[in-house]
């Protein structure tokens, strides 16, 4: 097999890949932010519960995760599980996983605002809720940008993790083509596919920090 077709049989992993990284992103970044706002709650019932969820998520394997909500449903509570199931687990496993990180992130960002400038938007009659959306958090996504960039950057090479649960990403598919090929060629190929993949995500984000970056 020549390194041209070892890339087209990649190709079709490679979308499920980015289908993981693109689903995982759109739910895990806005789930993250709910959490934060729970996890600074004054309820301390609330605020204690969210805090052993995020200390779980960040303290456990990614890969140990994925193989609980898995196969959880069998296990503890005898559910049978379809194979169209897999790439459903893998989502919720990569998304409660990512949103504890983004959580945390979010969390540091908002902590970090001046007090006066909850005072301030006060003194101008806004609501809690308009002062929040309208100044706070504009302000706290150009702070987190740089630690979500390293979150997201990270989460491209983690989709390889669907691997533990037979999900047919690229990695999987790489694999299966160095076993049937005996050659390291499918395994050079993903990296490749990899390195652009992480490269065009950073530049994206480079190009957002840059947007964001309006007083400079």
């Amino acid at each position: 097999m020549t390194f041209a077709e070892i890339v087209w049989q990649l190709a079709g992993g490679m979308g499920v890949s980015i289908q993981l990284f693109v689903i995982t992103l759109l739910l895990s970044l806005p789930l993250g932010l709910v959490i934060a706002l729970g996890r600074m709650s004054k309820n301390g019932l609330l605020s204690g519960f969210i805090k052993f969820y995020i200390s779980i998520m960040r303290g456990t394997p990614l890969m140990l995760q994925l193989m609980v909500v898995y196969f959880g449903p069998y296990y503890i509570f005898g559910i049978k599980v379809t194979n169209d199931y897999r790439i459903w687990a893998a989502l919720i496993g990569f998304v409660l996983n990512y949103a504890a990180y983004f959580a945390e992130i979010y969390r540091s960002g908002i902590q970090s605002m001046p007090v006066g400038q909850y005072e301030a938007a006060k003194l101008l009659g806004y609501s809690k809720g308009q002062t929040f959306f309208i100044i706070i958090l504009p302000q706290v996504i150009k702070r987190i940008l740089p630690s979500v960039t390293n979150e997201v950057i990270t989460l491209v090479k983690d989709t390889s993790l669907a691997f533990t649960i037979s999900v047919a990403e690229m990695f999987t598919t790489a694999k299966a083509l160095a076993s049937s090929q005996t050659s390291m060629m499918p395994f050079v190929a993903a990296g490749l596919f990899y390195y652009i993949f992480n490269f065009v995500v950073a530049w994206g984000m480079e190009f957002i920090e840059k947007k964001l970056d309006y007083y400079r």
